[in-house]
């Protein structure tokens, strides 16, 4: 038996925290197992908790979510990090994923985009809203190949950075997803990157997106 996704809610707005609560308790496979209204609140909660994503805004007041995903991270790594905000700034976007968010979605996404974003993110995978996206993982015209990659590599790589699943990055280039896997693990041993985040990150410093 499939076990449900045990979220937490963060924002500082308590209408906010209700209508997304009220929305996310009608999917079968969402627990909204606690809310917190800043990040060192989050921090706390989740401790007793133990949520397996937290959805949370990224201003707010004593702690916010940029600060607080950074915390998570080196207190939590195995919580995954949803970032939620109206923010659609190339480098705000980016500041985040360096913190190591595993997605970013904006807050005029429609609620069947938000569930698609917590189960991608819960099943392993990087998610960042169309506008999130046009914004930070434009492909350069000319990208360019890093050497320790094949271009097959070099392919997968743009995919994850622009936040596709296994299944769509297969679909995408015609090849199986135990193919994108394998590609994916190699990816990740041949630059001793091991994180999503870590990824993203060396692509845009590589230049192979912009």
């Amino acid at each position: 038996m499939i076990k449900n996704i045990r979220v937490l809610l963060v924002d500082d707005h308590m209408l906010v925290l209700d209508g997304l609560q009220a929305r996310l308790e009608l999917e079968g496979n969402i627990d909204i197992i606690a809310t917190a209204s800043n990040g060192l609140d989050a921090l706390e909660k989740a401790k007793e908790a133990q949520p397996d994503l937290v959805l949370m805004d990224v201003s707010m007041p004593i702690l916010n979510g940029l600060e607080a995903t950074k915390r998570f991270k080196a207190e939590q790594p195995n919580v995954k990090i949803l970032m939620l905000s109206m923010h659609n700034d190339k480098e705000y976007i980016l500041s985040l994923i360096q913190s190591g968010a595993n997605g970013y979605v904006l807050k005029d996404v429609s609620s069947e985009e938000l569930v698609q974003a917590i189960n991608t993110v819960c099943q392993g995978g990087t998610y960042f809203s169309s506008g999130a996206s046009d914004s930070l993982f434009s492909l350069a015209a000319s990208p360019k190949q890093s050497d320790d990659l094949t271009k097959r590599e070099v392919a997968v790589l743009k995919a994850l950075a622009a936040g596709l699943s296994n299944k769509e990055i297969g679909q995408s280039l015609n090849i199986s997803v135990r193919t994108v896997e394998t590609h994916r693990q190699n990816i990740k041993n041949k630059l001793d990157i091991h994180t999503s985040a870590g990824l993203i990150k060396y692509a845009l410093a590589n230049q192979l997106i912009e």
